[in-house]
């Protein structure tokens, strides 16, 4: 891992995603790109009115200084850090500054269980996930002591998802995590046999190549039955695929990657099929 991108608004959540990313960066010798996107007030262009170039000017001035004191943080001694303001809130657009700049992690900071608030609101969040080409860390809360030793990552093992799980396993290789692998099964239609699953997983496995070991978890939900599996194994991070700007994954139906993300107490990062 080379390089971090961390979109921050000078809130506590994206001060924690900083503290995080630069926790990995010390980790890996990787440089930080902190993006802060300026959102000129709506009410300034109603009308059609004329917004003079001299305040533009000035408040990109007023919002430079304020970045370079908010990256004034002891936790960044000793990393290379970029800062970059753009002029607009589209959030497609962290894409393109993470394949300009080569980027291998964006880190995203989320405000408790209630849903994705202020800088970060949930379909923000979502568009960067769907429009990401490169994994997506999103954090919340402080965590005393952050470390990446054991890494959960939830699948269906159908063959579209072989090099999401390959990215996966090499980004747990390249934090020195302990992978574990797992299958939740549940009740109703997605209801499969052990039988079954292991068929699946087998034929998964080698194609992939990959010579790891898969663990079966029966519950309710999918959504319960990852954050269980996650607590019942002291994991630190958890890792989910997305079909990327065509949504969240099937395996993964609706809001429950989201809900995955918005109930988690540990970080939970996806990976674009």
């Amino acid at each position: 891992m080379k390089s971090i991108l961390v979109p921050v608004d000078f809130s506590k959540q994206s001060e924690i995603a900083l503290k995080k990313a630069a926790h990995l960066a010390k980790k890996n010798n990787a440089e930080l790109y902190v993006l802060h996107m300026l959102e000129i007030a709506p009410s300034l262009g109603q009308g059609g009115d004329y917004i003079p170039q001299a305040q533009i000017v000035h408040l990109i001035k007023i919002i430079e200084e304020k970045l370079e004191k908010f990256l004034q943080k002891p936790f960044l001694d000793g990393i290379k850090v970029t800062p970059i303001i753009k002029h607009y809130k589209v959030f497609s657009e962290v894409n393109e500054l993470a394949q300009k700049h080569n980027v291998d992690l964006v880190v995203m900071g989320s405000h408790g269980t209630d849903g994705l608030e202020e800088f970060f609101i949930g379909s923000n969040t979502e568009r960067v996930i769907r429009s990401s080409e490169v994994p997506v860390l999103v954090v919340k809360g402080e965590i005393a002591d952050f470390s990446a030793d054991r890494f959960v990552f939830a699948c269906d093992f159908k063959e579209e998802n072989v090099n999401v799980v390959k990215k996966a396993v090499a980004f747990a290789e390249a934090l020195g995590s302990e992978v574990k692998l797992v299958y939740i099964n549940t009740p109703g239609d997605a209801f499969m046999s052990n039988e079954e699953i292991y068929d699946r997983i087998s034929r998964f496995l080698n194609i992939a190549r990959l010579g790891l070991e898969v663990d079966i978890y029966n519950d309710y939900t999918v959504e319960k039955g990852v954050l269980n599996y996650a607590e019942t194994n002291a994991a630190d991070i958890i890792g989910l695929p997305t079909h990327g700007r065509r949504g969240l994954s099937h395996f993964f139906m609706g809001s429950i990657g989201e809900d995955i993300a918005n109930h988690s107490k540990i970080p939970v990062i996806t990976f674009k099929i």
